[in-house]
């Protein structure tokens, strides 16, 4: 069982950053495919990015056309934590935001292939 706690998310004007963090503990963290989802009031739970597990300490990153260029995730697998760098954040971005964990698989942008989720931690961009 892996247990996942997400930290970082506030308030913040457009244009400005925040880095999220999420937590894991149990499981074999560093082969685990991370992904962070958000879901907005009303909105189904969309994809933001993943880092895929591919062999050792190789990972490869996928992030939401929404996002490229915008959103840096990484990992740190030394502390079992990722991290999701929000930069040029605009008001579409506001939504809860949930950290993912999941089995290695070719397939890591759909919500329903992944195994564990943290509570979620809000983020409120101003316009």
């Amino acid at each position: 069982q892996v247990h996942l706690v997400e930290s970082g998310g506030g308030l913040v004007q457009a244009g400005g950053s925040l880095r999220l963090s999420c937590v894991a503990s149990g499981g074999t963290f560093s082969t685990y495919d991370m992904g962070w989802f958000r879901q907005a009031p009303g909105k189904e739970r969309e994809f933001v990015a993943a880092l895929k597990w591919s062999s050792g300490s190789i990972y490869y990153a996928d992030y939401a056309d929404s996002v490229k260029g915008r959103f840096t995730m990484s990992r740190d697998n030394a502390k079992n934590t990722v991290y999701l760098r929000m930069n040029s954040l605009k008001a579409e971005d506001t939504a809860v935001y949930y950290c993912a964990a999941k089995f290695p698989g070719r397939t890591f942008d759909k919500a329903e292939l992944y195994n564990y989720w943290g509570q979620g931690t809000q983020v409120t961009v101003s316009s």
